[in-house]
């Protein structure tokens, strides 16, 4: 069986890091421009800032265009490949992220080596051992983005139950990581210059708001002991609210988070906020400014005695090797309240979704 050496990806080209920065650019600026337009009470930058993202995704799906109409003229090819070996984690979910060293055997081009990762369900995992022979599908010109054919048709089904294939020699086009990390790296800098570009272009607005708003709420600094936690609670103006804990104190202790926000939230007034941001040792929250119709919530509403136990989820269950931060954050921004949680880690990143109740509703593993 003759070898073929074939190109594998060679991570993110100079046009794809500008594309990352510049759409990392127009999502920092539309999220800024929306959470400034509410804490101002400006309408026309609250309408602005999803405008502003439907209007380039639009424009990005028309530029890519061309671009699908050439891939999707090249039929996909199906061929024969070989399980030289498979690596999967001690997870205990229905579908498995398995890791397959897989030798292709076209019919007509000389064979190749490659590494896939593809969910596999629990119940075909016997049947995806090594020397396993199976049915795959791959673009001809792109090769890495090669996927297993779980239900082949019966003719290539008796082909794969007569074939006898040997692993190839060469090297393994692995085709998990075509873009590496300069993308995602270039993306961010464009997210976070983009938000930081609409606050410089609104500071006098933003920071002057609390002395020239007769409603605001005065800049106020505290220090409170009680025998369940110790804080330093600062009120910047009338939308915005933190509460910093003190050292030896988590958020996630029995009943600090309900105390925290009870405290901002003014106790039976009613406030709804716009956004509710959880770190270890601080809590933030945003109210929705008066007179503005935003999707807002009470926060008082949270599900506090499910969120230790969602972080620890997030934490332990996602594939984050030593996590070392995390978020949880708060909305309704899209119809029904929301809770996200994200982990960082040695691993990687990782989130997870829960409804108002608590209930996970979705999980997004490290990769």
């Amino acid at each position: 069986m003759t070898t073929a050496t074939v190109a594998p990806p060679t991570g993110a080209a100079p046009l794809d890091l500008a594309r990352g920065f510049l759409t990392g650019g127009v999502i920092g600026a539309s999220l800024a421009a929306f959470v400034v337009g509410c804490t101002l009470g400006r309408v026309a930058l609250i309408v602005a800032g999803p405008a502003l993202l439907a209007a380039y995704a639009l424009l990005f799906r028309l530029a890519g265009a061309p671009r699908r109409a050439r891939e999707g003229a090249l039929a996909p090819l199906t061929a024969l490949a070989v399980i030289d070996g498979r690596e999967m984690p001690t997870v205990e979910e229905t579908d498995v992220p398995v890791r397959f060293d897989l030798t292709v055997a076209p019919d007509l081009a000389p064979a190749f080596r490659i590494r896939i990762t593809q969910n596999v369900h629990v119940s075909e995992l016997t049947d995806h051992r090594p020397g396993t022979v199976l049915v795959v599908r791959y673009p001809p010109d792109r090769p890495w983005l090669l996927r297993i054919v779980r239900r082949p048709t019966p003719e290539w089904e008796d082909r794969a139950a007569g074939a006898v294939l040997e692993p190839a020699s060469g090297p393994v086009v692995v085709a998990d990581s075509q873009d590496g990390c300069a993308w995602s790296l270039t993306t961010l800098l464009g997210v976070l210059l983009g938000a930081a570009a609409v606050v410089l272009l609104m500071r006098t607005e933003l920071f002057g708001k609390d002395t020239e708003a007769p409603t605001a709420r005065p800049v106020t600094s505290s220090s409170t002991s009680t025998s369940t936690f110790s804080v330093t609670a600062t009120v910047t103006s009338s939308t915005t609210g933190t509460v910093a804990f003190g050292p030896g104190r988590s958020v996630l202790d029995r009943g600090v988070l309900r105390e925290a926000v009870e405290s901002l939230a003014g106790g039976g007034d009613g406030r709804q906020a716009l956004t509710v941001v959880v770190r270890e040792q601080l809590l933030t929250v945003v109210f929705a400014p008066d007179g503005v119709s935003a999707p807002a919530f009470d926060p008082r509403s949270l599900p506090f005695d499910r969120l230790p136990a969602l972080v620890d989820e997030a934490g332990t269950t996602l594939g984050v090797d030593a996590p070392r931060t995390w978020q949880l954050s708060a909305e309704r921004l899209a119809g029904a309240l929301t809770i996200r949680i994200g982990v960082t880690g040695a691993g990687g990143s990782a989130s997870l979704e829960a409804d108002g109740q608590g209930a996970v509703v979705r999980r997004s593993p490290a990769r």
